[in-house]
């Protein structure tokens, strides 16, 4: 009986150590929906790293910097939430420097607002002797032509950057408005509500992306999922954790889950759409409507909350 008990783990134990993942996190220092006060948002702040501190998640935040400056001057107080994120060890990327949408603008005016939202960031990096390397498509937009999108990697590459695609997207920002709106509310049972059904919905998308990469590839990617630094996921992201891990993941970094060779499969279909890389693939394969069905659906009242 022993014998047979350590040859199945031996067999099981590989498909289990495949499953691993990165959290990225956009939009920082915070998406506080324009709450300025300062407590609350080195609160939120706190309380997300924290967390991922304490279920040794090795996430990376993408920086948007025309947060860190008030009139043109650098603001101390943002600067300083972002360095909370570098003292835990925490890497950095760049998010251009206002969230610019590249469907919309010039390749010109697009490389200069990343060039623009790495000073301080780099800074801060350099000063634990770490590089800023990773850029993020604000709306996960990389260019709706293969010329657009080829001279975009061109540009990023000659600035030693590293494109971060997202494997597994999701509606993370809609939940977060409507608890926003609970919050300020006062709330507590609407928000208790829509944690809840952020984990549920989290969950099952997790499920959703796993079965795209299984029949696109054969077997799980290492995934890359994008969150927000939102209140949601302040007070969540453990718990979200949680729901990875009770699914067999093991959390990595973004340099490791790049090491997946999947990660080079060519995207040749283009378009107007902010959409996982796992989608791109798949309409690159000629992969039709039938593929994607299942996608998890977002409750009605989230979506009216957020009217």
């Amino acid at each position: 009986m022993f014998k047979l008990i350590l040859a199945l783990l031996i067999c099981f134990t590989p498909a289990l150590a495949q499953k691993k993942v990165c959290f990225t996190i956009d939009d920082l220092p915070v998406v506080s929906y324009s709450i300025s006060d300062s407590a609350f948002q080195r609160e939120l702040t706190t309380n997300l790293l924290n967390k991922l501190t304490e279920h040794k998640v090795p996430a990376i935040g993408f920086v948007n910097e025309f947060k860190l400056y008030a009139d043109a001057n650098v603001n101390p107080f943002q600067v300083s939430l972002l360095k909370q994120w570098v003292d835990a060890n925490l890497e950095l990327g760049n998010h251009t420097y206002s969230h610019l949408d590249y469907n919309n603008t010039s390749l010109n005016t697009y490389g200069k607002e990343i060039l623009k939202g790495e000073v301080q960031t780099r800074k801060l990096l350099a000063a634990r002797n770490k590089p800023l390397q990773y850029f993020r498509h604000p709306y996960l937009h990389a260019g709706d032509s293969k010329v657009k999108s080829d001279s975009l990697e061109r540009f990023l590459k000659t600035h030693q950057y590293i494109i971060a695609p997202v494997t597994i997207d999701n509606a993370d920002y809609l939940f977060a408005l409507a608890y926003h709106r609970a919050y300020v509310k006062k709330d507590q049972t609407l928000m208790s509500r829509i944690g809840a059904d952020y984990l549920s919905y989290m969950e099952k998308v997790l499920h959703y992306f796993e079965t795209l990469s299984a029949a696109l590839f054969g077997r799980n990617i290492h995934h890359t999922l994008l969150l927000h630094a939102n209140l949601l996921n302040s007070h969540y992201i453990g718990k979200l954790a949680e729901v990875y891990a009770r699914n067999g993941y093991e959390f990595i970094t973004l340099e490791e889950a790049l090491r997946d060779k999947l990660y080079e499969t060519p995207i040749t279909k283009f378009g107007r759409w902010g959409i996982s890389w796992i989608d791109r693939w798949a309409l690159s394969q000629g992969k039709g409507n039938d593929f994607f069905k299942g996608e998890p659906a977002i409750p009605v009242y989230i979506n009216e909350l957020t009217k």
